[in-house]
């Protein structure tokens, strides 16, 4: 870790206490077809209405491995930089629940098809290196509906089989604000990968978080406690913190914390106890005696590396040697594909820094106070390109290209259109601009006789009033440079 001091603690009566987390996130993958069967997986059809018989464990039906979804997995690893165990094994995990039809969840154990990897943080303080610890294969389950019969529950098995990558992070995060960071980077990984679309809100991204703290200083881990299915950061930030003020809490008192799984309840901004934490022993893992081994050819391996997309820590670096960005601008040009993708649009023949700072300046602004994502910008990169190189030929100011901005945003108008209708064009005819000054000058002659015995602040007051005649198109830079001649 480098840059300015971390110093994230729970203050507690008896001394400060290090938060430890760990994450294990669950990704769907960006598949068309379920992991071991034919069914889709489009998001929002009816209930039961995307199920074969394979994901409602009718009786002989026999799973047969979705060859993408493994080629998914396998770029995603990459993605992460870690190790791809050409052998790996399906395992059945055993529990009981009314959403799984089997009675034992397909996974991966002891041999998953992703081994040790990276994500890498730019945090205010320094970069932060945070281990994955493994990266494996399961299938999901159904949705148990409880709210829309008071006697009964729905089971909804749309969901039963779909492909999930469960990435698990070593217990490298020390705080809700890392949390943030890392959920956000490995969603941002996947999307560039095209293996997960990180759909929080469709349940397409949630994770289990795992919560233990210890005195600052302290070596050992205490006791964890996982809190289950969060589907949002704000909510994992959330929990974190009332979990390991719960812990906190419970130590000074001298009581024990008990190994445990709880959920979050998001109304009272507390978790609450659900079970008590398995051990890996109480689910009875074994081979998956319908599937074989899973081998892959090192070739596979290779061919998939070489068509993997330029990722974002690599594509920042670029942004930064080749467009003389700072690291913080090419940091958030980077955070997300389609930001990256619409930037690299804009920069087509105009300016990199120029395009830079209209983008995380004016076009975020709009965005934000809109609520829109950049895929939704009411700007097309075509014509907000068009625009900065018409403040770049000089064709009209900056402050007229923000009024020309405004207005094309009303359906993506074309800013050479607005500029030549609305009569726009900046004036940069200096004999035009003289004339403009000479009057300026003799609406204010008090002022210029102030000016001249010594109060030379008064320049900007004169340039004012250049631009108000000139309602705003003469070129400042000649502006400047013909009033300073004329003052004298």
């Amino acid at each position: 870790m480098t840059g300015k001091k971390f110093d994230y603690f729970i203050k507690g009566e008896k001394g400060n206490w290090e938060v430890i987390i760990g994450l294990e996130v669950h990704a769907q993958v960006l598949s068309k077809s379920k992991l071991f069967s034919s069914s889709p997986t489009k998001f929002g059809a009816e209930p039961n209405s995307q199920v074969s018989l394979v994901d409602c464990a009718f009786p002989g039906m026999l799973p047969v491995i979705n060859q993408f979804c493994i080629e998914q997995s396998v770029k995603t690893g990459l993605g992460l930089k870690a190790k791809i165990n050409l052998d790996s094994v399906f395992d059945r995990k055993n529990y009981f629940y009314a959403d799984l039809p089997q009675g034992y969840q397909i996974s991966q154990y002891k041999n998953p098809i992703v081994g040790e990897g990276e994500v890498i943080l730019d945090m205010s303080y320094g970069t932060r290196k945070i281990g994955i610890e493994r990266l494996h294969l399961e299938q999901d389950a159904g949705k148990s509906i409880h709210d829309m019969d008071p006697d009964n529950t729905f089971v909804d098995l749309n969901r039963s089989g779909v492909a999930l990558m469960e990435i698990v992070s070593k217990p490298d995060l020390r705080s809700p604000d890392e949390v943030n960071a890392y959920i956000r980077k490995l969603r941002s990984i996947m999307r560039y990968l095209e293996t997960c679309d990180g759909n929080m809100q469709e349940g397409s991204l949630r994770a289990d978080v795992n919560v233990s703290v210890r005195k600052v200083g302290e070596k050992k881990f205490g006791t964890r406690c996982e809190i289950k299915n969060v589907n949002s950061i704000k909510f994992m930030q959330m929990a974190i913190e009332y979990e390991a003020r719960r812990q906190v809490e419970l130590l000074e008192d001298n009581k024990q914390i008990d190994q445990e799984t709880r959920l979050y309840d998001t109304k009272k901004n507390t978790t609450r106890s659900m079970r008590s934490k398995e051990d890996a022993h109480d689910y009875r893992y074994f081979p998956d005696p319908d599937l074989l081994p899973l081998n892959l050819k090192q070739s596979l391996i290779d061919k998939l590396k070489k068509k993997l997309p330029e990722l974002p820590d690599e594509k920042k670096e670029r942004f930064i040697k080749e467009h003389n960005l700072s690291y913080y601008e090419a940091n958030i040009l980077v955070s997300e594909k389609e930001i990256s993708n619409y930037y690299e649009e804009v920069i087509k023949g105009c300016d990199k820094k120029l395009a830079s700072n209209w983008i995380t300046g004016e076009l975020f602004a709009v965005l934000n106070k809109k609520n829109l994502s950049i895929s939704q910008s009411p700007v097309s990169a075509k014509n907000l390109s068009t625009l900065i190189k018409m403040i770049i030929s000089g064709k009209i100011s900056g402050k007229i290209a923000k009024d020309v901005f405004e207005k094309m945003q009303d359906n993506d108008k074309d800013p050479q259109q607005i500029v030549d209708k609305e009569g726009l064009t900046q004036e940069s005819n200096p004999k035009e601009i003289e004339k403009i000054i000479s009057q300026a000058l003799s609406k204010n002659k008090d002022k210029v006789t102030q000016y001249k015995s010594g109060k030379e602040k008064l320049f900007g007051y004169f340039v004012g009033e250049v631009m108000k005649i000139s309602k705003g198109k003469a070129n400042p830079q000649l502006v400047n440079e013909i009033l300073k001649v004329k003052l004298k």
